[in-house]
């Protein structure tokens, strides 16, 4: 639901009653991952999307029930072998989706809804917990988790079913993850079994761009286009300039590694070297490769590769921390163009974070969604 928060919130704001569909869990090949979802209001206006067309119609009627009986439904959705023309996934997944009113009439869940959204549509840290799976009374029912684990909102029936589904809650945001958790139905191992949704917003992950070249300019927009905050950085002023780099969040003027040495990078963070000066590179990448970053690739020929390898095990890089290291940098798609280039660039960094392989899909035997985990069992190793 927060993938669509800036337009909910708006919603609130306005004053509109509208129901929420969202993919609580999915099964196989399936469009659309957990978070994801569909709102329509009160005169039927429709954002969002839960699967890519497949059952959207079916959703929408879903979600226009649920606002004229004020119910909350989990509702499954599959392929049908039997009926080619019933309403299910075509690829052959399977997809749970929770809908819930969100209405005037009921101000304690709208109250909680409205909060998570408004973090959410402003770029705070929040995670949103709500029961899909479980009694009646308590399927939509949420919990919203502050990054410094205080929380709001709860599920009315059990003090530690709430304390024990924020402290969860509060591990899914610190790792930036959206998934579900089973828990007893009084906040342990014990009791009726629950299915915890948790949602977590937090502010977007960071590309660090160092090189302000042509191919860099191209690379900061397709950065923007994946949802990454866009720094770029070169040492040199007459090329790191706002009327170069329009897309841009911020420039920076300042030599690359002394950049990166006081600038706040983590597990999400890409960091793409274009600049092929041993000069800025050597320096830039000893750190880069010993930072907990999602990904660190350095543009350059097969020669340069090879010659800056042996300069950085010169200075003490290991081969262990050279073998974290994309260069040259971006899949083999013969790209030539800037814009080519950083399509090549942007898929390694996708296939690098999804787990993909990079290969063609035709005549390929590998899964075309790639799973991102299982529900987590209270008590049960991680």
């Amino acid at each position: 639901m927060l993938d669509i928060a800036d337009e909910l919130y708006r919603w609130v704001e306005q004053g509109r009653d509208f129901a929420v569909a969202t993919v609580v869990a999915v099964g196989g090949s399936a469009p659309r991952q957990p978070g994801a979802a569909l709102a329509v209001d009160s005169e039927g206006t429709a954002i969002g999307s839960v699967s890519g067309g497949c059952v959207e119609g079916a959703v929408y009627e879903l979600c226009n029930q649920a606002l004229e009986d004020g119910e909350t439904v989990l509702e499954r959705f599959g392929y049908s072998d039997d009926d080619a023309f019933a309403v299910g996934l075509t690829c052959g997944g399977v997809i749970d989706i929770l809908v819930t009113p969100v209405r005037a009439s009921d101000p304690a869940v709208r109250e909680v809804l409205a909060r998570a959204l408004g973090a959410a549509a402003t770029g705070e840290a929040a995670a949103l917990a709500r029961i899909v799976s479980g009694p009646g009374e308590l399927l939509g029912r949420a919990l919203l988790v502050r990054p410094d684990g205080s929380y709001e909102g709860g599920f009315g029936s059990h003090p530690e079913l709430d304390r024990t589904v924020a402290g969860e809650a509060a591990a899914f945001l610190d790792a930036g993850r959206t998934g579900t958790l089973e828990i007893g139905e009084q906040g342990s191992r014990c009791g009726s079994p629950l299915t915890v949704l948790v949602e977590s917003s937090v502010p977007a992950p960071r590309m660090i761009v160092f090189g302000a070249i042509d191919f860099a300019s191209a690379l900061v927009r397709m950065g923007k286009f994946l949802g990454y905050r866009v720094t770029v950085c070169d040492a040199r002023p007459v090329f790191a300039t706002a009327a170069r780099f329009p897309d841009a969040d911020e420039i920076v003027v300042e030599w690359p590694h002394e950049y990166l040495e006081r600038t706040e990078v983590d597990g999400r963070t890409v960091l793409c070297v274009l600049t092929h000066d041993a000069k800025f590179d050597v320096p830039l990448l000893r750190l880069a490769l010993r930072l907990p970053v999602a990904y660190v690739g350095a543009m350059g020929s097969r020669r340069t590769h090879l010659d800056r390898n042996e300069r950085l095990r010169e200075v003490g890089v290991t081969d262990m921390e050279l073998a974290r290291l994309r260069s040259p940098i971006g899949l083999d798609l013969g790209a030539r163009t800037p814009e080519e280039v950083a399509v090549s660039i942007a898929s390694e960094i996708v296939a690098d974070r999804r787990g993909g392989t990079g290969v063609s899909l035709t005549g390929a035997h590998t899964p075309i969604h790639h799973e991102p985990g299982t529900a987590r069992r209270i008590g049960s190793v991680a």
